[in-house]
């Protein structure tokens, strides 16, 4: 048999198309070193479906013909394919050897079904198209697909002739022009939006099977129950029976069988159970038989025994991995690559990615607004990497592109979910990210909890929280932020954002984006220890469950990743390692003594102006009879982390509170900081001097020391004057002011 496949993977390898052009790599302005390993001949020649293997197939990735499309309706092109393309690199890839853009594109090439195939079903296989195609075998059409994320197959064992075989593919890829998901597809790539990918971008492959076959299968652990419940989807049913083997490594621990079309429960004795610490995996090879002995059909597969689920601990309610509470902490992961754009250049590529964030100590990774490659996920399975997985969006409204295509949107979440049940790595989908064409949220989480119940749902990343999901989540930049929910989960779906350039991997100098930038590796680290330090702090006494930080690479334009674009590391990964640690696996317990309160936890009254005052506005004896009085804070209710009591939404605010600190201690008063939540400049006084200049925002309240000479001219048992001036820029808005001790108590768990 393994002589057999290995003769069956060397054909594959050398079956070229008939008439091939000459090809060359094209270099974009970034390539990683894994470009170099790109072997026309073995292209991506792992098997591309790990959890349901057989042991025959062929690799039709390599070099194929293409040709450019015209309109909708053209003619089916029997010649003049006389350029040629790297499959499955997009056409606009360097790697593709074309990096060119077409909405519409033609494929062709030549393969020979093997002599011991003759006899059985061919099916072809096609690890996705971006966005709508139609596939011919021998000019005739096996059938059409839409949708660029979901793998699909056809059977065209009733289209192969003698001799050799032609396949044909015909895509066209809308991008920007219609309202189908797409995620950070642009065909203007700017800011926070990236090169389109059209076409074949993942594996295309062949497989034999009988008559009678394994469609697909789903499996569910269920831990408090120590089962697994198994239901295959079988072609031709009638008499078949099947047989499921489980293995912990070499050693059988179940054996089970059933009729196939009946759903099973698999008892696992003493599950050992899957985690970022111990992502433990069991096999299982399922076979199909028609009677007692004839075997038709048979499937390896692996599977992980874990639960996730919301809990409540008294006070919050909080993420659980196998009904403990983990704190999932992990990176924004586009999957662009800058020389394969939506496909890594090799298989030990797709795996170096995420071995770095296993490296910088990383328990999970949100897979953003993109659907990976089956082999992405296996290896989060296998290396034990929580993901959380989004919905490919449609883009619209947030950008000015066309609204969503509610049907297209629908399918694609289906296949999504279906595609990957499965995966015991993936423990929450994600709906909507950033309002992003954000429609119908609650018939959309009912869809999901529907079709799949185990899993947590995020119904919206950043955006509006209709509470019919399991988590509220708020984004934030540059430092994190906690929402507040008395039924839900909370999250900082993203944050972060530091931007730290290396000068020789810049995509186009000329055009740089980041949202706080610094230019030293020692002030990224502390800046990315002080947020891990907030995270425990959240974690510990506001109920946090989860944070993403934006993000483990470059993009293009974007410089905030912790990694370069062409994958090259910024920062000393142990020391990352290490504050990722602390927000995890520390409890830092704040206790807050606000002796001049905030809105946080008290509605405070402040006197305010939104036209500029006199000079010495600040004054304790400043004249403030035409300022008006209202409860605080002041901005608007879209801002992150902001506790709304007067909405303030012109450009600038000038506060001023009375206050006097006549129960606080000597010793509490020589402790005395600043609490202060600002979006965005600010200049804080406190009897008359600047006790704060705060630029830019913060999306949470935070402590900031007082210098002697401010906690001196504060005297007890008379009155002080705190006045602030907040102008606001762009977006949000937010001002809130006190006065706090504050102690901390740090445990490890």
């Amino acid at each position: 048999m393994l002589k057999n496949l290995i003769a069956l993977l060397l054909l594959a390898s050398f079956i070229q198309p008939a008439n091939a052009q000459h090809w060359e790599r094209k270099k974009a302005p970034l390539m990683t070193k894994y470009a170099a390993d790109v072997d026309t001949a073995n292209v991506l020649p792992e098997y591309p479906r790990p959890q349901m293997v057989r042991s025959q197939w062929i690799n039709l990735n390599g070099l194929w013909q293409y040709k450019p499309g015209t309109w909708q309706n053209e003619p089916y092109p029997k010649r003049d394919f006389n350029k040629t393309i790297l499959v499955p690199f997009a056409v606009e890839s360097a790697l593709s050897g074309v990096m060119e853009h077409h909405d519409r594109i033609w494929y062709r090439r030549k393969f020979t079904i093997p002599a011991d195939w003759h006899n059985k079903r061919v099916l072809l296989h096609f690890g996705a198209v971006d966005y709508e195609c139609e596939v011919f075998i021998n000019n005739k059409s096996a059938g059409k697909h839409q949708g660029g994320y979901d793998p699909f197959t056809f059977d065209i064992t009733d289209l192969i002739s003698s001799g050799e075989q032609t396949v044909t593919v015909k895509v066209w890829d809308p991008t920007d022009a219609e309202g189908f998901p797409r995620g950070k597809q642009t065909l203007n790539p700017q800011g926070i939006m990236y090169t389109s990918v059209t076409g074949i971008w993942q594996t295309v492959w062949l497989e034999p099977v009988e008559q009678s076959h394994i469609i697909d299968f789903k499996m569910t652990p269920d831990i408090d129950k120590s089962l697994l419940n198994l239901s295959l989807n079988v072609s031709n049913v009638s008499h078949l029976t099947y047989t499921a083997q489980v293995k912990d490594g070499d050693k059988v621990v179940a054996t089970i069988k059933g009729d196939a079309m009946t759903p099973t429960d698999i008892r696992i004795s003493k599950p050992k159970l899957w985690s970022p610490d111990h992502p433990f995996l069991y096999d299982m090879t399922i076979t199909l038989q028609d009677g007692d002995k004839k075997v038709v059909d048979q499937v390896k597969t692996y599977f992980g025994m874990r639960k996730t689920s919301v809990g409540f601990d008294g006070q919050y309610h909080r993420l659980y991995l196998n009904n403990k509470f983990l704190f999932q902490l992990g990176p924004l992961d586009q999957g662009f690559w800058p020389d394969g754009l939506y496909t890594a250049p090799t298989d030990a590529a797709l795996r170096s990615d995420l071995e770095m964030i296993k490296k910088l100590g990383f328990n999970m990774v949100r897979k953003h607004i993109k659907v990976e490659p089956q082999r992405w996920y296996y290896w989060c399975d296998k290396m034990g990497l929580m993901v959380w997985q989004d919905m490919p969006s449609p883009n619209s409204y947030t950008y000015g592109t066309p609204p969503p295509d509610k049907e297209a949107f629908t399918n694609e979440l289906i296949r999504m979910i279906e595609t990957h049940y499965n995966t015991p790595s993936i423990v929450t989908w994600v709906l909507f990210n950033e309002g992003q064409a954000q429609h119908d949220t609650k018939k959309y989480v009912a869809l999901i909890k529907g079709l799949d119940p185990s899993r947590i749902v995020n119904e919206a990343s950043g955006w509006k929280n209709e509470g019919a999901g399991d988590i509220s989540d708020v984004h934030a930049y540059p430092p994190p932020a906690c929402p507040e929910s008395t039924t839900q989960a909370t999250a900082c779906g993203e944050f972060g954002g530091i931007g730290y350039q290396l000068d020789q991997h810049i995509w186009n100098s000329n055009d740089l984006m980041q949202y706080v930038t610094l230019n030293n590796e020692k002030d990224y680290l502390k800046l990315y220890d002080n947020f891990s330090t907030m995270l425990a702090k959240f974690k510990t006494n506001k109920g946090l469950s989860a944070a993403v930080y934006t993000e483990i690479t470059d993009v293009e334009i974007e410089l905030n990743g912790i990694m370069t674009y062409d994958r090259v590391l910024k920062v000393d990964p142990e020391k990352i390692r290490r504050s990722n640690q602390k927000a995890i696996s520390q409890d830092i317990y704040e206790q807050v003594n606000n002796v001049l309160p905030t809105a946080e936890n008290a509605p405070v009254k402040w006197q305010y102006a939104t036209n500029a005052p006199g000079e010495k506005w600040m004054d304790k004896d400043f004249n403030t009879s035409s300022w008006q009085t209202a409860i605080g804070g002041f901005g608007t209710r879209e801002t992150p982390g902001a506790r709304i009591g007067t909405v303030w939404n012109t450009h600038d605010i000038w506060m001023r509170q009375i206050f006097n600190l006549e129960k606080i201690s000597g010793a509490d008063l020589n402790q005395l900081m600043l609490r202060v939540h600002h979006d965005e400049d600010c200049e804080v006084y406190i009897n008359g001097m600047l006790a704060a200049s705060l630029p830019g925002w913060t999306s949470d309240y935070e402590n900031l020391a007082l210098s002697k000479v401010i906690k001196d001219s504060i005297i007890k048992n008379r009155q002080n004057v705190i006045a602030i001036h907040c102008a606001n820029k762009t977006g949000g808005q937010f001002i809130d002011a006190g006065l706090t001790v504050i102690s901390d108590k740090k445990l490890n768990k």
